[in-house]
């Protein structure tokens, strides 16, 4: 396994767990972060989509 992948996993467990964490890992305080922040706020599950989708589109 490469280090980018293990990196990717990582990012997704952390993104499940607490979804603004692991985008901010990945992103830091971009758009992103707040996009998902503000998703985790209204609906916990909404938050844990766009984390999972904005970590792997890239």
């Amino acid at each position: 396994m490469a280090d980018g992948s293990t990196a990717t996993c990582v990012d997704i467990l952390l993104a499940v767990i607490l979804p603004p964490l692991g985008v901010f890992l990945k992103f830091g305080c971009k758009a992103e972060f707040w996009i998902c922040l503000l998703l985790t706020i209204l609906g916990y599950i909404p938050g844990i989509i766009y984390a999972v989708y904005a970590i792997t589109k890239k």
